[in-house]
Order: C-alpha cells, then structure tokens, then sequence
C-alpha cells in the first residue's frame, strides 16, 4: 500500500472525527455561554447542519470578544484604592423615605442600584446645577480651570482641535505654569475626529496627556469603533466636578456652530466618585495612581441631593446602566420622561416601557428629529412603533441637533450623563451617569424638557405606516445592524 493511498484510507475518518470534536467544543461554548436561548439554538443548529462551514462562521461572528477583551485590556485597580471613605455616611433606603418623602416609593431602586453598583454609595449633600450648551457651560468650565490651585483631571471621548480645543488647551496650560497637577485622557478615536489632534497642542503646553485603548491602523474618523471611553468628567482640586453629555467642540461654544447639549456643575461628596472613575481609567491607561489630597480632599456637603455616580462599561462594571434603567422603569408611578439623541433599546427595554406605559405611567420620549448619523436615524424610526402601540408617545425635536442626555421618574429621581438608549453605551462603551433624589433639580430638569417639548412635534403610528415602501425597507434594514450601530 503506498503512503498515498494509506492517507486516503485513513484521512476521512480522521476528518470526520475532527468535526464532530470541533461541532462539539462549539455547541458547548454556545450553551453555556450564549443568554439568548434563540441565539443559542440558532448558532447549534447552523453548526450540525453546515459543519464546517457553521463552526467558522461561529468562531468569527459567534463568540463575543467585545466583554473578552474588555475583561482582558481593563486591568483596573480595585474598586475603593483611589479615594478615602466619604467624609458623609452614605444614604440607606430608609433614610431616603424619610427625607425625600417623594421619593420613598423608589426606595427598592435605592436597593437595586445598591446591589448593582456596590462600591459606590448613595451620597447626601450634593449640588448639581444645569449647564446648556451656546450659554453657561464651557465659560463655568473654562472659569474653574482658571481658578484652579491643585489638580486638574479631565476626560473627555472628543477633544477637537479648534476654537473651543485651544481654550481649553490654553487654559490648562496656564494651570501648569501655576503648579496645578493636570491630568487629561482623550479617547484614541474622539482624539481623530479633528486633525491634527490636540494632543501635541496640549503637550507642548506641559499639559499631562494620554489617550485611552489606542489602535493601530485606526483610520481619522471611525466613529463606530468598541471599547471607547465615552465618559466626560473634569474635576478641579478634587471639589468641583462637571459630567455630562458634553464633549470639547466648538459646536457648543456661544456663538459657534447650533448644536444643543447638557452639562452638569457639581459639588459635594459625590464628586469623589467622579475623580475616583477618572482615577480609574487614568491609571489604567497610564500606570500613575492617583491618590492624597491633591486629588481626593475631604468633601463637605454642599447641596439637599442625594447623588450617586454610576460608571458603565464592558468590565466589571457590565451592564449597571441597563439594570438602572430597569429598575426606574419598574418602579415608576406617575412620569417617565427621556430625552436622548440615540435611541435603539434593546428588547428588554422596550418591554420595561411599554409595561410602564400600560401601568398607567406617562412615557414621554424626546428624540431628535434629523439625526447627525443618518443610518442609526434609520434604524430608529424603524423601531419607533413598538413603544407608540401601548401608549407612550414619541416627540421629535426641530433642529438644531440636540445631543441631551436626561431622564426623569415621577419629578423626583434624575438620570444624566454621557450614556445614550443604544446597545453601544449599554454593552460596548464606558459610560458614566449620575443619579440623583430630589424633587427641586427634577423640576427644573423637567423644565428644560418641557423647553424641548414647545419646539418640538408628536409622532403618530399613522404617520410611521405611511412612509412609502422603499423607505420602510431601507429603515427596517438599518434596525437589523441596531446591536453595531
């Protein structure tokens, strides 16, 4: 027999034992670690139908790398290494029934989010103030920098290099030259959204600067890129913090571009848990620990809102904004109010509100009316009709583009930060938000939303059923790419 022929002979055996091994170790994997069981079934069925063909394609499309790499690049220090304890005893359900009697039938999401975000309590004593976009942010921002004596930590996914870029640049720079510790870290994709980046503009100025995950090959504008650092936190002497929706554009400077968002000024004990986050990150992307009183001063209490940071990404911090979302959902009585430029909920969400609206509780959903990202506009609209069946209505904003990110339960409970409804700041990117009890910051907030509301128009089901054909087709394509978008 030659060795030709005894290869022939014995190779098909041997292949076909490979495959079932290999359709094996892929059905396995899918089993246990597929959640969808339809997703599961689907990924075990295409693999002993097709099976070599169904274990490729498992490998390439099937296996979620993004929580992966996630867990493997995010080496973090552990929770509670950066700041000292709060100098204020943290909030416990009941004491935020009795002092917050609005608020007690949300103690249960005091509860959850407690379980959920377990290293970072429910504080007392803090002061947030609204900032718009075009009026007081950036000049409260820019008035902080130059009022700074110690530190300066500032996180930011974009950071152009234009008008409103070299303000800020220049006002750290000078922070440097007064002695202030000053931290930036820039996202590797927001970094390229303008050219050249500001980081060599920064770095001359001896501002400190990192950018966060770089990529090799990574082409100028990839705004669909996993993994950023979506959050925008700047911290100054450790005491006075602004988190938002805001990035660093001249879009948002008064008198530049027509572009609308919200920021926050804060103060008070929960501003550790912001320079904690960047704290996090900083070291995670740098090695430097930041730690003393440079960075974490004792915090006095500042303000009547009880307050919590809630930081969200593909690490250990998977999912807490989902699961907030949940539960305010499932708690709300009277109100739910949402205002997001991005909205593509996944289906546990949709059913969170729907049962709401069916509850009797008023959804209210402010969306933009033209999107900056026409494809994720798409994708949008084509899912629009699952939360307008049962009741909850649905308003689109005239332009200008309005990149606001707000929530608000029963005019008691605040949800704001960089987060949007999509599976990208839901499961792929790091977010940070703050929560927040108190009946006077939800009013105004509702105020800012009722401004909205005035110029803006309802969507009816009618109006959705009668878009022609080809577009209802082309939207309900784009919704297919929804979990990428």
């Amino acid at each position: 027999m030659t060795l030709e022929s005894l290869f022939l002979e014995v190779w098909p055996p041997v292949a076909a034992g490979l495959a079932v091994v290999a359709n094996l170790l892929a059905t396995g994997h899918a089993v246990l670690r597929k959640r969808d069981v339809r997703a599961a079934v689907a990924w075990v069925g295409l693999v002993w139908l097709v099976p070599l063909v169904g274990v490729m394609l498992y490998l390439i499309l099937g296996i979620n790398r993004i929580r992966r790499r996630a867990r493997s690049l995010t080496l973090r220090q552990e929770h509670g290494q950066f700041p000292p304890k709060p100098d204020v005893a943290p909030c416990t359900p009941e004491q935020l029934a009795a002092e917050v009697p609005p608020a007690a039938h949300l103690a249960s999401l005091v509860r959850l989010v407690d379980e959920v975000v377990h290293h970072r309590p429910l504080l007392p004593g803090n002061k947030l103030v609204p900032l718009e976009a075009h009026a007081g942010a950036y000049p409260a921002m820019l008035e902080a920098i130059e009022a700074a004596r110690t530190s300066i930590s500032l996180c930011s996914y974009i950071f152009d290099n234009d008008a409103a870029g070299r303000r800020f640049a220049e006002a750290l720079g000078r922070a440097v030259e007064r002695g202030v510790q000053v931290r930036v870290l820039i996202d590797a994709v927001g970094a390229r959204y303008d050219w050249p980046p500001i980081t060599g503009r920064l770095r001359r100025a001896g501002v400190r600067v990192a950018r966060f995950l770089p990529t090799l090959l990574m082409p100028a504008r990839l705004p669909f890129m996993n993994l950023r650092n979506h959050r925008k936190l700047l911290v100054v002497d450790g005491r006075v913090g602004f988190t938002g929706g805001m990035n660093i554009r001249e879009h948002f400077l008064p008198g530049h571009g027509d572009a609308r968002d919200l920021h926050f000024r804060v103060e008070g004990p929960v501003v550790g848990q912001l320079q904690e986050t960047f704290a996090e990150d900083w070291a995670f992307t740098t090695k430097e620990r930041l730690y003393g009183e440079t960075w974490f001063p004792p915090l006095e209490p500042a303000g009547p809102v009880m307050a919590r940071g809630i930081p969200d990404g593909p690490d250990e911090d998977f999912e807490t904004l989902r699961l907030t979302l949940l539960g305010a959902l499932a708690c709300a009585r009277s109100t739910v109010r949402i205002v997001t430029p991005y909205f593509l909920p996944e289906a546990a969400l949709v059913t969170a509100l729907n049962v709401a609206a069916m509850r009797g509780v008023r959804v209210d959903l402010v969306l933009p009316e033209k999107l900056n990202l026409p494809v994720v506009q798409w994708a949008s609209i084509a899912q629009l009709w699952q939360v307008m069946r049962p009741h909850s209505r649905v308003f689109l904003t005239a332009p200008p583009f309005d990149h606001t990110k707000l929530m608000v339960v029963d005019g008691v409970w605040s949800l704001l930060g960089s987060a949007n409804w999509d599976p990208r700041s839901l499961r792929l990117n790091f977010e940070f938000d703050v929560e927040c009890y108190d009946a006077h910051l939800a009013a105004r907030l509702d105020a800012l939303i009722e401004e909205r509301l005035s110029r803006s128009r309802l969507v009816t089901l009618e109006e959705l059923n009668a878009r022609p054909l080809p577009i209802r087709l082309r939207d309900g394509v784009a919704r297919l790419l929804s979990p990428y978008l």
